[in-house]
């Protein structure tokens, strides 16, 4: 009655995987036993061994006897010797298996946690997560190039830009007419040929010739 009510709450899963533990412990424990004895039985082995080595010139029966005693305790550690192998064999295997559930069972648990994951996902439904954001985005660009718009433009009138380029305008009329000494006709100001370069070399030289001479005055008012 206690064993089903263990098993209807969990205990017999409980059980279940504790049964290759208990397997192992249960295992080592007798292969410790048989280890002890295989001690005992070579000993046992090599004080015949002596005994029948004491009396062999002396005593034959008794060394014969002692041999054949030598010969049970043998056969016997032969038998406890292959038991041996035989537990540690099933040991391993007990333990390669509990190991290769233990895996496998965390294989399902993961594979579980990514149906867990994955549940409420689907191919259309991340296509569609992805199709909000890209419209979001451009939502947002609109609207900051909105934004951008509306402060670049706020205050400022055409008329007034007009009126400013008329006057950048006429700046550069007037300087192209000091620079040229001459007064632009009508829209052909851009178009006004350039002074000959030897007519400006004369004119850089007479002025030299100019100030040579104006020293020269100074210098002789203030003799």
């Amino acid at each position: 009655m206690s064993g089903w009510g263990l098993g209807w709450f969990g205990g017999g899963n409980q059980k279940t995987k504790d049964a290759p533990k208990k397997a192992i412990l249960q295992l080592r424990g007798q292969l410790e036993m048989l280890t002890k004895r295989e001690k005992h039985l070579q000993n046992q082995m090599d004080e015949q061994d002596s005994l029948a080595r004491k009396h062999v010139s002396t005593n034959k029966a008794a060394a014969k006897a002692a041999l054949r005693r030598k010969k049970q305790f043998e056969h016997s550690l032969e038998q406890t010797s292959s038991q041996i192998m035989t537990l540690e064999r099933e040991i391993y295997s007990i333990e390669t298996a509990n190991i290769n559930k233990e895996t496998l069972d965390a294989m399902k648990n993961a594979g579980k946690a990514m149906q867990q994951i994955h549940a409420g996902l689907s191919i259309d439904k991340v296509d569609n997560v992805m199709e909000d954001l890209r419209e979001q985005h451009a939502i947002g660009e609109e609207i900051s190039e909105a934004i951008t718009q509306g402060v670049s433009t706020t205050g400022i009138d055409d008329m007034e830009l007009e009126d400013e380029l008329a006057e950048l305008q006429q700046e550069q009329l007037d300087e192209q007419m000091l620079n040229t000494g001459s007064v632009p006709v009508g829209d052909k100001v851009g178009q006004l040929p350039s002074a000959p370069q030897t007519v400006t070399k004369n004119k850089a030289s007479v002025e030299d010739d100019e100030e040579e001479e104006l020293r020269k005055l100074q210098a002789e008012m203030a003799m």
